[in-house]
């Protein structure tokens, strides 16, 4: 899954930015207004996580922008602004939730993991492909009774591919969605993870295998035995 998060406060923006990468979502930040709308409107986030008070456009302008273009992608409002009015303001606005600072980071990741469960297509947290399952809540990677938890980039990049079984995607959309389109990782680290993702299906006795098409990219798809 892939969230952006703005909020202009650096600090905070970093903090949350760790902690949702390590339960396992992709995060791109922002600290303005326009640059969210930017990203929005470029970008395939599965939700967002929005501040109210922001340079350039406030949360509530960016929501109506996003809105007013058709725009559906799910919003969590993240802000100090707590009184009922605001709360009112925000849902009207077009959020889908909304919590207040300060907060809890395990209400914040519930909240989250809520806001992404009401997206107009529903995607379980269990997804499987042939024998092989992947638990979104724990980061599991399964087949029978054998099991192993992946590191949080692997564990995208391999959300990424039993979401699209059979789909040739590229390194470049590898890097863009799990990495960010502005991180400064080297490309090689998408074959690192591949690598070390047919590892771990073949150690788990999977009838999967990530397959590569030269000069294209990688795709899930059956192991011919």
């Amino acid at each position: 899954m892939k969230l952006l998060f703005a909020e202009d406060d650096r600090d905070l923006s970093r903090a949350v930015r760790t902690l949702l990468e390590r339960s396992g979502y992709a995060v791109d930040v922002t600290g303005n207004g326009l640059d969210a709308v930017d990203y929005v409107e470029a970008g395939d986030y599965d939700g967002i996580i929005l501040d109210w008070m922001m340079p350039g456009l406030d949360g509530i302008g960016v929501l109506q922008k996003l809105r007013d273009q058709g725009i559906s992608t799910p919003c969590l409002m993240l802000t100090a602004r707590d009184s009922v009015e605001d709360r009112v303001r925000g849902l009207d606005a077009g959020a889908d939730d909304y919590l207040a600072k300060p907060f809890s980071t395990s209400e914040l990741l519930a909240r989250v993991r809520a806001m992404l469960r009401r997206r107009s297509v529903y995607v379980p947290d269990v997804i499987a492909f042939c024998d092989l399952q992947l638990d979104k809540s724990t980061m599991e990677l399964r087949c029978g009774e054998r099991s192993i938890r992946l590191n949080a980039k692997a564990f995208q990049l391999m959300e990424m591919l039993m979401e699209r079984p059979h789909t040739v995607l590229s390194v470049q959309q590898m890097m863009d969605h799990v990495w960010g389109w502005d991180s400064e990782a080297e490309i090689n680290v998408v074959w690192v993870n591949i690598s070390f993702l047919r590892k771990k299906i073949a150690e788990l006795g999977a009838h999967v295998e990530i397959r590569a098409t030269r000069g294209v990219g990688y795709s899930l798809e059956p192991r011919d035995d």
